[in-house]
């Protein structure tokens, strides 16, 4: 095939006013692809390769991180359609990735299944200038012939949208295709997409997210499409899809006003019909035509108090307004989990609904099936004290696919019977590293306001207690996110191949779950917000001070991470309280939050953290922002920074400028910027056992 040639460049409108300037002097790294900014960045990259590439220490972890990420036996995540299941895989072969698949019977039954490739990345890249990173495909149900097929310049969150035929494994000539952008687009039948994308000035939100919703016909320009909604520039974005198939079909369009509230309307002969409900409130999905609903907050209905935490089931023609005389089968209490509970995910088939739960950040599975008006409740039996994640749905029979993990066990790939529930282990990962020398505990800190704080703690079961032990906490503490065990011989995204690069290697490896995450549901996540995001460092520091307070660590020998909203975390504490730790590795990170809502998708965050822009927001974000709070004549740990120039969610603007101050103020610094990955850092496996490499050359160097 031909080359087609194609400019890749991340498009911004950089311009800074001379006030800005005179008050941040490293602005200038804010223009991403500028000449200057990438020099410095190419200085950076090559001051860390020569210090820590030439450690003979770098060579081993990297060894051992590409061998863990290209370990033939790691599980397939799969996804179930029809007759078939689907997968994306990198190995050494393929390090841009194959999409493919195998026959579902095939693949329960065999270790080795017959795959047919679908789509090769490495091709695709040798077809095309630039590089390409496949985000995913979007097949239609029920015959999954046709797919949406969305392909990254580079690997951020913009993509180009081809239309591909999955029975000729081709991309369709003349299909449905749209140029690169952060855009929203899902099928509503086969002639027919709800589309949001960059329509042209003024059809993006301040966050840089479609504010336009049409409904594009095939066959037609996309400047014929029909608007269906346009938002606010102000909101977040706009989306819109179908939930279930012919005269059961309901089509629903989202105004995601901030990241936390959206207004749900149904979408009904050409008019939206707003649903009457909190805007915290989300729909988690459709069952037998009724709306599944997740309280965020308190919520009289109908004369009902209902608290936040519950799951309702209701009628989305009394929420329209549609049905003026409300039934009593119209809507119920469905869930309404235990104080120590969360419900992580809600997924439905034609017959039953899917519920995996969080119990002290443990999971569990049930499984939900309508019997005279109430409901029949099983428990499926997976192994405990773990994570089990439901990858995989199928509508129509009810199976589905869970995969089963903890701290010291490697993944195992469930495939759960619709009809008996029986689950079957059909894949198992083999151990990257023994687990026999080592045990897993949860420990409790006490935070400043009293609260208790759980971590997990993964340590050899000969650790002596005396304050001497490398130790490395990793947490997150925003946005909902449980950080849950998860094998400590397999790349995470959130933490890392740490089985054989830290426990393996003498190390102690810890996992706070911190407020602002979703451990305990929504009060743990809203006790943290806008005012209160102290609360999270407040809770980083007490699990730190509770390992150094058991003789676990100590200061100079404890090392912290955390990536994106977790690299805000980690600056924070940091630059509150350097005393606690020994080195950093601060990930694709916020720092800079004073100009954060200026930055790419910033502004859709200021629900979680305020608006700068506003005076009295400022103060309180200004006590924590790390950029900021950076002072001379300080001891602060060594610090490890790591982002994407394709970073097109968090700027790596944060990253550099945060680098570029502590360097200015004569403290010694480590950065590490891929050139490629979007906020995923990277884009192939080579390019993350490099990344980790690093980290954790770090890590061992600083933490004597």
């Amino acid at each position: 095939m031909m080359k087609k040639s194609l400019l890749l460049a991340l498009t911004l409108s950089f311009s800074v006013n001379a006030k800005d300037a005179e008050h941040d002097p490293f602005i200038w790294l804010e223009d991403i692809d500028a000449p200057k900014s990438m020099e410095w960045v190419l200085e950076q990259n090559q001051r860390t390769a020569d210090e820590y590439k030439a450690n003979p220490l770098y060579q081993e972890l990297f060894d051992q991180a590409l061998a863990t990420l290209n370990n033939k036996s790691r599980i397939p995540s799969v996804s179930q359609r029809g007759d078939w299941v689907y997968n994306y895989w990198k190995d050494d072969n393929n390090p841009r990735g194959i999409y493919r698949r195998a026959k579902l019977k095939d693949f329960n039954k065999n270790d080795n299944p017959e795959w047919e490739i679908v789509l090769d990345m490495d091709q695709y890249n040798a077809d095309h200038e630039g590089n390409w990173v496949f985000k995913g495909m979007n097949c239609l149900a029920p015959e999954y012939q046709r797919c949406l097929t969305s392909i990254s310049p580079g690997g951020g969150d913009a993509v180009e949208l081809h239309e591909f035929d999955m029975q000729k494994k081709a991309f369709i000539e003349g299909g449905f295709k749209l140029p690169a952008s952060k855009m929203r687009v899902n099928w509503r039948d086969k002639d027919h997409l709800f589309v949001g994308t960059d329509f042209g000035p003024g059809s993006m939100t301040q966050s840089g997210y479609p504010r336009i919703m049409k409904l594009w016909e095939r066959g037609t320009p996309l400047s014929a499409a029909e608007t269906l909604m346009a938002v606010d520039e102000k909101s977040v974005s706009v989306f819109a899809y179908r939930s279930g198939e012919g005269e059961d079909a309901k089509d629903f369009v989202i105004d995601s006003t901030t990241f936390w509230t959206n207004q749900y309307y149904q979408w009904v002969d050409g008019e939206a019909l707003a649903f009457d409900l909190p805007t915290s409130a989300v729909v988690n999905g459709i069952f037998q035509g009724k709306v599944l609903v997740s309280l965020k907050e308190d919520w009289n209905y109908q004369g009902q108090f209902l608290t936040e935490g519950m799951v309702l089931m209701i009628n989305p023609d009394v929420l329209t307004g549609r049905k003026s005389v409300v039934e009593e089968t119209d809507g119920s209490v469905f869930l309404n989990p235990k104080a120590n509970e969360n419900i992580e995910s809600i997924r439905t088939t034609e017959d039953t609904v899917i519920v995996t739960m969080l119990a002290d950040v443990v999971g569990q599975v049930f499984v939900y099936r309508p019997v005279d008006g109430g409901w029949d409740a099983e428990t499926i039996d997976f192994p405990a004290n773990g994570t089990i994640n439901v990858t995989s749905v199928d509508d129509k029979s009810g199976s589905f696919y869970a995969e089963y993990e903890s701290f010291i066990t490697p993944p195992t790939l469930y495939h759960v019977n619709g009809k008996s529930l029986e689950p079957t282990a059909v894949k198992s990962q083999a151990q990257s590293f023994d687990p026999t020398p080592y045990q897993v505990e949860q420990f409790f800190a006490r935070s400043a306001d009293g609260t208790f704080v759980p971590y997990f703690i993964v340590m050899n079961k000969d650790t002596k207690f005396d304050g001497s032990n490398p130790t490395h906490i990793f947490s997150y503490g925003g946005f909902r996110n449980s950080l849950t065990p998860s094998y400590s011989g397999s790349y995470e995204a959130l933490e890392g191949a740490y089985g054989k690069l830290w426990l393996d290697r003498g190390g102690v490896f810890v996992s706070a779950n911190i407020r602002g995450g979703g451990a305990y549901g929504p009060k743990w996540h809203k006790s943290a917000l806008l005012e209160n995001r102290h609360k999270s460092y407040e809770d980083f520091e007490a699990v730190a001070e509770d390992l150094i307070k058991r003789k676990i660590t100590s200061p100079e020998h404890l090392g912290i991470e955390g990536r994106s909203n977790g690299g805000l975390l980690v600056g924070a504490t940091m630059t509150r309280r350097p005393d606690l730790y020994g080195a950093v590795i601060c990930g694709v990170p916020l720092l800079d939050m004073q100009r954060y809502n200026k930055l790419l998708a910033g502004a859709s965050w200021m629900g979680e953290y305020g608006n700068p822009d506003i005076p009295e927001q400022w103060a309180f974000i200004k006590e924590y922002s790390p950029y900021q709070n950076l002072k001379p004549n300080t001891d602060y740990p060594a610090t490890f920074f790591y982002t994407s120039t394709r970073d097109d969610r968090v700027h790596p603007g944060h990253a550099r400028k945060m680098a570029a101050k502590m360097m200015s103020y004569g403290y010694p610094i480590w950065y590490y910027e891929n050139t490629e990955g979007g906020h995923g850092g990277s884009s192939t496996n080579e390019q993350l056992a490099e990344r980790l490499a690093l980290a954790y050359t770090h890590l061992w160097t600083q933490l004597k």
